[in-house]
């Protein structure tokens, strides 16, 4: 632009000049002809009148154009060069790696550049990215948990905008019937379209919602009423907390206002597994998602064999539906574990030999005290090799040995991560620092009536996601709730629990005559749900009754437990209950341990279940 000015202050002085002279002229043709034209034509211009005149008038005009149009090309290309010159400053700058500190977060304004040109659709520009870079609500996890907070966090907020990300490919959906129902359906789609029909003979969706209910992410900034939007196949790896932001694994960054991490947790392996080599592992399912679901369904349809190892609820449960299978085919189903009897950590030993007892009807092949000590591959076999000396041949390995809660964002959070139970630590209002809440499995929380506790369970899941979703809109309520579990297995055998439920406690269980409504199977037909803790309520119970009759007695009829409660106690208070094939009770059984009271007799108590009606 200077070389510019430089050649227009040399031009500048001839233009006048020559301009001066043109008008003069155009003057004196005027009156020659008696007047003054209102218009000159150009083309009278150029040629003027007759004599020497015209000549010097076209030397002019010649002069005058010359330098218009020299100045205007130099002009033009000079603006152009300086142009692109800037754009390509403006492009070095933007590729520079950020250096921004906690002490200077943000980076240089630097000007914007002129607007580009729309990049083609084969193109799609990268500043247009395809998840919001801000959500009011951000919810990591895409389980139970986080769908009950964002139903909750509407429910307040009818307009909020919330956004879910989970690194599954998946829509929210509920876990509990892929180690249950599923297993039992007739329809062979089932793997495709995952729905079954529950034990009332009522067919549902495993996903919570279909896919119309939720908005995409691209459209969560600009839906007028808000709306919940997931984000499938994306993992959060940082948090900045003083930022209110996150990173994803594919270095996209979102703010938020308010976030729940409701991370769940991964299923353990044995050590033993891991260090056996590739080939093991290939032939070892750990069972928590639908993927797994659907490969352990094909896996058993093409093997001889296939043995669990866990003799929990995932393991107890898993083998009870493989057996099933196992009638209809020539597959054979091993279950082992290191305790004495199936649920052998949660029931007293007398209830879990019979458990086990069922479980064996059910057409598996069950190995007690058993503890692995290697697994290899042979003759395109794995061996299980157990320390007192038994090999146990098979095809492929189902480990199902419990669950380590997933608090990988709590050393870049600086979140507290409890050191005896696992998962993040909360507060009474699910709350681990400002504007961040946990729930579901990931949370470690202190009951008042317990004490700390985690918890890993559907029910906890719903309840402590609704009152995480509550609180992130100011409701800064305290959870109290007592969260139930429940585990069946088959349509005829089913158990609730609520409390802590642990065999090495003292136990005292109340017993009575099972009858054709005491099922898993019946209790759906009364409450019309086969995710029993969807019906259940904060209702208050009676308050049992203490008695001054002589100390608990256990009443059982000898091996036929049909139906009946155990109470678990704790310095002789009732701190756990289980209701073996008694349903829909689940009230009751919380208001006993919120009282927290000794009870004289709890033959009495369990009265309060009305086990002995007919």
């Amino acid at each position: 632009m200077l070389k510019c000015r430089t050649a227009w202050k040399k031009l500048a002085p001839l233009a006048r000049a020559s301009s001066t002279v043109c008008r003069q002229n155009v003057r004196r043709t005027g009156l020659t002809n008696g007047r003054i034209p209102a218009l000159v034509p150009a083309a009278h211009m150029s040629t003027g009148p007759a004599g020497g005149g015209g000549g010097e008038n076209r030397l002019y005009f010649a002069l005058v154009g010359a330098a218009f149009v020299a100045t205007g090309i130099y002009a033009y290309r000079t603006v152009k060069g300086d142009k692109q010159r800037y754009q390509e400053r403006i492009d070095e700058i933007s590729s520079r790696p950020s250096k921004a500190t906690e002490s200077d977060p943000e980076p240089p304004a630097v000007p914007e550049p002129e607007p580009q040109a729309a990049p083609s659709a084969e193109e799609p520009s990268p500043s247009a990215p395809d998840v919001p870079s801000h959500t009011p609500y951000l919810l990591i996890g895409g389980g139970t948990a986080s769908f009950a907070a964002a139903r909750s966090i509407r429910a307040r907020d009818p307009n909020a905008k919330v956004l879910i990300v989970t690194d599954e490919p998946d829509l929210p959906y509920m876990r509990p019937p892929l180690s249950k129902e599923l297993w039992f359906s007739d329809d062979p789609s089932v793997t495709d379209t995952l729905r079954f029909k529950q034990w009332n003979g009522k067919e549902r969706s495993i996903y919570f919602q279909p896919a119309s209910f939720y908005i995409s992410p691209e459209e969560l900034d600009s839906a007028e009423n808000g709306g919940v939007a997931v984000l499938t196949g994306k993992k959060v790896v940082h948090m900045d907390v003083r930022g209110n932001k996150v990173k994803l694994d594919d270095e996209t960054e979102i703010s938020y206002d308010k976030c729940l991490i409701a991370t769940g947790g991964v299923p353990r392996n044995l050590q033993v597994i891991e260090r056996a080599g590739d080939e093991v592992m290939k032939r070892t399912t750990l069972f928590r998602k639908i993927e797994d679901f659907k490969a352990l369904d094909k896996v058993s349809r093409n093997i001889q064999s296939v043995t669990i190892i866990g003799g929990g609820f995932l393991g107890s449960e898993l083998a009870c539906a493989l057996g099933r299978r196992s009638n209809e085919s020539d597959l054979e189903v091993i279950q082992m574990f290191p305790e004495k009897g199936n649920m052998g950590k949660v029931l007293p030993e007398y209830l879990s030999n019979w458990t086990t007892a069922k479980v064996k009807r059910e057409g598996v092949k069950v190995i007690a005290e058993a503890l692995v000590k290697s697994v290899t591959c042979k003759d395109d076999k794995l061996e299980i090799q157990l320390k007192d000396g038994r090999l146990v041949k098979t095809d492929h390995i189902v480990a199902a040995v419990g669950l380590e809660p997933n608090v990988d964002l709590a050393k870049s959070a600086g979140l507290e991560v409890d050191s005896d139970f696992g998962g993040y630590r909360v507060n009474a209002e699910l709350q681990a620092r400002s504007n961040i809440w946990v729930a579901g499995d990931a949370a470690c929380f202190y009951d008042i009536r317990l004490g700390r506790r985690r918890v890993e369970h559907h029910d906890h899941a719903v309840v402590s996601g609704r009152l995480a979703g509550e609180n992130m809109t100011g409701a800064n309520k305290p959870y109290w709730h007592q969260s139930m579990f429940w585990s069946d297995l088959g349509p005829d055998v089913g158990y609730e629990a609520i409390g802590i439920v642990d065999s090495s406690l003292p136990t005292v269980g109340v017993f009575a005559k099972a009858t054709a409504k005491d099922t898993p199977k019946a209790a759906t037909e009364e409450s019309g749900t086969g995710i029993r803790s969807e019906s259940e309520t904060e209702d208050t119970a009676v308050s049992p009754v203490a008695s001054s009759l002589p100390a608990p007695v256990v009443q059982q009829n000898k091996d036929d437990y049909g139906k009946g409660v155990i109470f678990y106690l704790r310095d002789k208070v009732v701190v756990g209950i289980i209701l073996w094939n008694v349903f829909n009770r689940m009230p009751i059984a919380r208001k006993i341990i919120k009282d927290g009271e000794e009870h004289a007799d709890l033959n009495e108590v369990a009265k309060l279940f009305n086990i002995h009606e007919d």
